[in-house]
This record gives structure tokens, sequence and C-alpha cells, in this order.
């Protein structure tokens, strides 16, 4: 089988932009390709953390990415920070990344805009780790959205950067844009992606919210000024809307706006919350399920960073060898 990477960093809450882009589509890949998905803790501490809060939202990500319906027996899901060789990779990757390239990286310039009282080392490498936990595993694929794909060239430049110099050593990854999903918006102002970040409450419907927070966010989204139900390049919030409820419903666009043709926007708001928070609510019990035996849960990461290890180790011990470290 093929192998497929991702990663996402346990800070903020996973909206349902993030679910429909990228969860759901890991748990289809599991079946199709040899799947390793980690928890990005290192990668977090490049802003400042609780470290309690930090240790708990790992293992919340944990119970809400099994929740969802990725199969510890099917991938490998594991903490980052349990693999050492993610860091130990980095290190020889530093040595081949230009500080050029790694100051050009979106991610290094956003986040130093963002957090300028902490513009730290990390930020700037935070690309080359990305880098070392792809090549680590051998990736065929890395599923990403647009935003993400500088990163995977990246990957793909160290890759063919390292090969050229000390030969054959790391297959040269792709980027798998997964076609056909919808690009989820923000509910208060559609020209923008929904985010874990963003600082309007009620723009970012979130896994963790209750049925009543749900509702009462759609029923707050933003619409149009006229009554009709359809998607339009002029209609952005109600096109948005329909996103979501096809995502949720698994219908078409066309079945969506037939079935709400003639109604009322607050009908529509209303139905479009009660079927995203259906198929929220059993995710949310198996959640809390899980995070009641957490050494259950545990042993799922345990297993789950073995794999990751053999796999890695078998990768680092290559490059230590190709580089001429001593091994006695």
């Amino acid at each position: 089988m093929k192998i497929m990477y991702s990663a996402v960093q346990p800070s903020g809450e996973l909206t349902i932009g993030n679910y429909i882009g990228a969860v759901r589509n890991w748990v289809r890949l599991q079946n199709e390709y040899d799947c390793y998905y980690a928890i990005a803790d290192m990668h977090a501490i490049t802003v400042r953390q609780d470290p309690a809060e930090l240790r708990r939202r790992t293992l919340e990500l944990a119970a809400l990415y099994i929740a969802c319906g990725l199969d510890p027996a099917k991938c490998a899901l594991y903490v980052q920070s349990n693999v050492s060789a993610h860091a130990e990779l980095c290190w020889v990757l530093n040595t081949l990344t230009y500080v050029g390239e790694a100051s050009r990286m979106t991610q290094f310039k956003d986040k130093s805009q963002k957090h300028a009282d902490n513009i730290n080392m990390g930020l700037m490498d935070y690309p080359v780790l990305m880098a070392a936990d792809i090549l680590l595993y051998q990736a065929d694929f890395v599923p990403v959205g647009a935003d993400q794909k500088q990163h995977v060239e990246l990957a793909r430049d160290l890759a063919e950067r390292f090969n050229g110099r000390y030969g054959e050593t790391f297959r040269v990854p792709e980027p798998l844009i997964v076609k056909g999903e919808a690009r989820i918006c923000s509910l208060q102002d559609p020209s923008k992606k929904m985010s874990k970040s963003d600082e309007n409450p009620n723009a970012s419907v979130y896994l963790s919210d209750d049925r009543d927070t749900i509702l009462r966010k759609f029923k707050r989204a933003v619409t149009d000024s006229d009554d009709r139900i359809v998607a339009a390049e002029d209609k952005p919030g109600i096109t948005n809307l329909l996103n979501i409820y096809c995502a949720f419903k698994g219908c078409t666009m066309s079945e969506a706006e037939a079935y709400f043709a003639g109604m009322g926007y607050g009908e529509f708001k209303l139905a479009v919350g009660e079927t995203v928070a259906d198929v929220l609510a059993p995710i949310q019990a198996e959640k809390q399920r899980l995070l009641s035996e957490k050494d259950v849960l545990a042993g799922y990461l345990l297993a789950g960073a073995e794999r990751a290890f053999k796999a890695s180790r078998k990768t680092l011990s290559k490059v230590y060898r190709k580089v001429g470290f001593y091994r006695g």
C-alpha cells in the first residue's frame, strides 16, 4: 500500500470545516493507504502553551479522532513527541535548509505577525520539522489544503537535495488535494475559511459545541437581502450554508436547493443547524466514552507510537549512515 502522512496540532478546537476537509477524509483514506496520523504537539509549542492544557487537548484530540472513525487497528495514530526521530531528522534537515527559504514560508510570516512578542527559532523551523515528519515515513502522499501545499513543496525540495548529495534515501512526497469537498467558510464572513482560531465566537462551529450552541450559531449566520435559497457567486452566505448542509446530509447541491425552495431564511438556517447537530451528537458521545477509559485510549496511542517508531528508525538509521555518523 502507498503511504500517507498527516498531522494536526492539539491547539484550539476543531471546527466542522476541519471535520469535512480533513478528518472525514482521513477515515476514508485509512482503508486505501498505509496511514500515519500524528497529534503534532511539537509543532504546537512554537506558540506558548499551558503544559496541563496541552496534555489535556492532546488526549481529547486522540479521542475525537477515534470517535470520528479513525481505527487504531488500521492506522498509526500517535503523539508526535513520543517518537524522537522527528526531532532527530529535523536537525539533519536543518543543515540542508537555507535561511532564505525558511524565512519565506507563509507559516513563519503569519505566526510572526500574530505572536510578535515570541518570534522564536521554532517558528522558522516549523516547516523543516514538518518536512521531517513527512520524510520519516517515506510518505507517498500528504493530504493538504491549498494553504499547506507550500510545506509539502519544501519537503520535496529537501528530499531531492538530500538524495542528490548523499544518494537515494527519501521518497519524494506528493501533495494530495482532496477534490469534491466544499470549502467550509466562516458563518460571519463567508469570504474567509472557517478557522479554529477565529476571534468571533459565532464564526465557527466546533466539534465540541452542544446542540443549543450549534443552533444558535446557525441562526446568527450571515445571509443576504433577498429570499432565494440557491448557490450563487453573489450569495456567499447562502452558498456556504448550502455547502455545509450538503456535506453533512450527503446530498447534491441541486437536491438541497429543491428541498429548500420557497422556505424562509430562518427555517432554512435552523434546518442546516439541526443536520449538523444530528451528525455531531454520536461523535461527541463516543469521544466522552473514550475519555472515560483513559487507559484504553493511552494503549491506542502507545501502539501507534510503537508502529511509528519502528518505521521512523528505519529511515533515520539510513540517514545517519549516509551523512557519516559513527555507529559503533
